[in-house]
């Protein structure tokens, strides 16, 4: 049995995790402290590969450690007060103090649920470990590229893929077991919803990335239009990468309409889990909006949907919801893109 879900820090909650708060708060009560402690650990892991200022093997060493006591397979006390010690963000170093009781939280659930919190947080943590080995000693002088295509699509899959996977099965067991849906074809979609989203935050932390010596565009398609990572730190490269950037966008915008098919084949009178997945397919739809017209090389502007428009989303997918046909076009047609684009 789930803990209650009053047990969970909601607190710190919303503060580490900004808008997928508001995704947590909605979905009901029966999967909610699953994925919110799921979450809680996944930001865990993810502060402690950020810690730049500790030593690589260090953060290293502390992801193995986390990892082993989420999988079970120790029961030695964490000690991360070296790396909560690093913390520019009080809400970041009261995650790392909280590890312990977000662990003895874990061993609350149910063994299925235990068992699917362990299987994503193991890809989480050994696509965090691998970007780290990946991305040792790159700087803004010293760019690391991902090789190719199938790179990226391995990395989009161990640290966001998986959680749609997760999500699915979570939320298949405790809410509609009994529906008929082809669970395959399920998974799969929630697979590509989470790799859209992925792909968002990609796209969008472009210039970032690179000033920290990570490039996640694959080198083999810049190769073939001579472009070297290095180029990407100058703003004025934006239309010669453009071409491949754009094939990028598109490749987001279709895993996150699989994401809406996924929405939409879930039971109609899910309507909490419904408005879960589609705040954040709407959010990525409107990055991805503001990607296509800006210069996305540009490291001073951090493209970004404002908080007024993102609940005017909510508010909208709220509204619409009792409305079938006018909540499907929430998110337009393929035809409605382009015949906007070719009016414009």
């Amino acid at each position: 049995m789930a803990p209650p879900v009053h047990q969970l820090s909601w607190p710190l909650l919303k503060a580490v995790s900004r808008s997928f708060y508001w995704t947590l708060r909605v979905l009901p009560r029966p999967v909610r402290p699953q994925i919110a402690l799921a979450y809680l650990l996944a930001r865990t892991t993810d502060t402690i590969a950020d810690t730049n200022l500790v030593p690589l093997e260090r953060r290293l060493e502390a992801l193995q450690q986390l990892r082993k006591r989420i999988l079970g397979t120790s029961q030695s006390p964490l000690e991360f007060n070296d790396l909560a010690g690093r913390q520019g963000s009080a809400p970041e170093k009261l995650l790392l103090e909280s590890t312990e009781a977000n662990l003895q939280m874990l061993q609350r659930f149910s063994g299925v649920d235990q068992s699917h919190i362990r299987q994503v947080l193991d890809t989480i943590t050994g696509g965090q470990e691998l970007d780290l080995r990946r991305f040792a000693g790159a700087s803004a002088n010293n760019i690391v590229p991902l090789k190719t295509e199938e790179e990226l699509d391995d990395y989009t899959f161990r640290v966001a893929g998986c959680v749609g996977e997760f999500w699915t099965l979570v939320c298949r067991g405790h809410l509609f077991p009994q529906a008929n849906l082809d669970d395959t074809q399920l998974v799969k979609d929630g697979i590509r919803f989470g790799k859209g989203l992925q792909l968002v935050n990609i796209l969008r932390d472009l210039p970032a990335d690179l000033r920290q010596g990570r490039c996640y565009l694959p080198a083999n398609k810049m190769a073939e239009a001579r472009i070297a990572p290095a180029d990407l730190l100058n703003p004025a490269t934006e239309p010669r990468i453009r071409p491949i950037y754009d094939l990028w966008i598109e490749r987001a915008t279709a895993h996150l309409r699989a994401g809406w098919a996924y929405t939409n084949t879930l039971p109609r009178n899910c309507f909490r889990v419904r408005l879960a997945c589609a705040w954040p397919i709407l959010i990525g739809m409107e990055t991805l909006a503001l990607l296509r017209t800006q210069n996305v090389l540009e490291p001073e502007r951090r493209i970004k949907v404002d908080r007024r428009k993102v609940k005017k989303l909510m508010l909208r997918s709220i509204l619409l919801y009792p409305r079938p046909a006018a909540w499907q076009r929430l998110i337009p047609a393929r035809e409605s893109i382009a015949s906007k684009a070719i009016l414009a």
